[in-house]
């Protein structure tokens, strides 16, 4: 027999290959979200995905035209600030889409509610 892995209790149900006993699978449905909070946090989440990702691609041209523009007529430490301030925002930008994905991911596959939306909904 298994050990459910949430209480370590025998089980031999599983769900989704996970060993899981009953009283582990009533609380868990207990708290499952309904269809609608359900789809307004999967909406929420992904619409920030979405104006991350194009934040990130916005500054990743904004910085292709600014090392395109080198040499520029500006004095050298001007041209190699504004190269330096550019990539500091598009990596930025490229951390937020990366936590974006991976609040969307997490609730997808395991349904983390990311903190700031439990706070929201009040949960």
């Amino acid at each position: 027999m298994a050990k459910c892995n949430y209480c370590g209790s025998e089980t031999q149900l599983y769900d989704g290959g996970v060993a899981i006993c009953i009283p582990c699978v009533d609380v868990r449905d207990k708290k499952r979200l309904s269809p609608e909070r359900d789809g307004d946090i999967r909406t929420l989440l992904m619409r920030k995905l979405l104006e991350a990702t194009t934040r990130a691609n916005t500054l990743s041209e904004e910085f292709k035209d600014v090392i395109i523009d080198i040499p520029s007529s500006l004095p050298q430490p001007d041209g190699t600030q504004r190269i330096r301030n550019t990539s500091q925002e598009l990596s930025a930008a490229r951390k937020e889409a990366i936590k974006a994905h991976n609040r969307l991911n997490d609730f997808l596959s395991r349904g983390i509610i990311p903190e700031d939306l439990k706070q929201e909904s009040g949960e």
